[in-house]
């Protein structure tokens, strides 16, 4: 078979290695653990999602061993024929009742969780007011819809107040969206503020939690909780995949919004449901953030241990405030030598360069969790400061 009319992609391949921006991907032979082994290396794991260690906490495991005997490996239909299952609504049920609205629905991802959403609830002549660091779910959600959208700077709230004053006798309606947590920043939103806007002016609020719940509020609520906002944010968007250890994503909101998307979310629609063991194993998680509060303390102290002892060395983690630590350092060859030195010297830390981020603005990405003792966090700071006057970061 020709495949001439693909040479261009082999092109493009060719110039990210001239670029030393080429990246194969690393292969987990173990559990996601603190220190792993990848590509065959023992490393201390920093670029895990897994905040809270519940990829293999006991009862996650135990709970998904009893529904894959109950219920076998896969539901066999998507939701709207064959594939509701009773865990999925106790599931959906849990998150509710944990996020405190009054429905949730679950999708086979985050990423389809929030781009479906967006694309449901609006329509071509609505407006999108958008933070511009939002996550790519939100962007290409957007961007499905054809919809137009307007972005305010980064966590400006001056700014966004200036286009909504511009757009306030604009017709059809208006959705005003923001990360929770943003991924590679590692900073919070101003919520108490875009919500009193989204009030002033009419707006829809929304907002994308994957990387706050599990982690801020009390016993991991996110954002919502952590400002004390029930009843003031439209629809809230999480994951399961992160803090929950799981797989997939959810909508929090009102119950006629929720079954407004049974009908037209499109992920929804046409994606087969979860299977039964992957369920439970969330709907475990749930539980053990109720139950065992410590977790999320001890992902608190590690993070402020970890943080203080980069800021201490002298590296640039820019604006975080949560466990997503960055360490910046502008060029993106530099971060991904950066990534690949540590790598070799035992730390997994993943360079991040554009489009991820910014031009200029690369850096690897730092996440601790709460399963990290401090003997193997202070091992990593001696890593990265022997690699990063190494290659003169500091």
């Amino acid at each position: 078979m020709s495949q001439a009319e693909l040479k261009y992609l082999s092109d493009e391949l060719q110039k990210l290695r001239e670029q030393k921006l080429y990246q194969r991907l690393r292969v987990l032979e173990t559990a996601q653990l603190p220190v792993a082994r990848f590509d065959g290396h023992e490393v201390i794991n920093l670029s895990s999602n897994n905040y809270l260690g519940l990829t293999t906490h006991p009862r996650l495991k135990q709970r998904a061993r009893a529904a894959l005997e109950q219920f076998g490996v896969g539901s066999g239909a998507v939701r709207t024929i064959a594939g509701t299952m009773s865990i999925h609504l106790a599931l959906e049920a849990k998150i509710a009742q944990f996020k405190q609205v009054e429905a949730a629905v679950v999708f086979q991802s985050g990423f389809t969780a929030n781009a479906g959403t967006v694309q449901a609830i609006l329509g071509r002549e609505d407006l999108i007011i958008s933070d511009e660091l939002n996550h790519a779910s939100i962007i290409d959600g957007c961007r499905l819809l054809r919809a137009e959208i307007k972005i305010y700077p980064h966590k400006d709230i001056g700014a966004c107040e200036e286009i909504l004053e511009e757009v306030e006798n604009r017709k059809g309606r208006k959705l005003l969206i923001t990360d929770g947590v943003f991924s590679m920043d590692g900073d919070i939103a101003p919520l108490p503020q875009l919500v009193e806007l989204a009030e002033k002016y009419g707006c829809i609020m929304m907002i994308d939690d994957a990387h706050a719940s599990g982690v801020l509020g009390r016993n991991g609520r996110g954002t919502v909780d952590h400002f004390g906002l029930h009843g003031r944010v439209d629809v809230q968007v999480g994951t399961l995949s992160k803090a929950i250890g799981v797989l997939g994503g959810y909508v929090g909101s009102t119950r006629d919004t929720i079954e407004f998307l049974y009908h037209r979310a499109r992920p929804f629609l046409f994606s087969t449901s979860h299977p039964p063991a992957v369920a439970a194993a969330c709907l475990a998680a749930f539980e053990v953030l109720e139950e065992e509060p410590q977790l999320i303390e001890k992902l608190w102290a590690n993070t402020r241990f970890f943080k203080d002892g980069l800021k201490r060395l002298g590296f640039n983690t820019g604006m975080s405030e949560t466990p997503i630590t960055p360490v910046i350092v502008g060029d993106a060859a530099l971060a991904h030598e950066f990534s690949r030195q540590l790598f070799q010297a035992g730390v997994f830390a993943q360079g991040i360069g554009f489009p991820t981020v910014p031009q200029g603005k690369a850096r690897i990405r730092t996440i601790v969790t709460a399963t990290h003792t401090e003997e193997e966090l202070s091992r990593a700071l001696e890593i990265l400061e022997k690699v990063g006057k190494n290659l003169r970061i500091i």
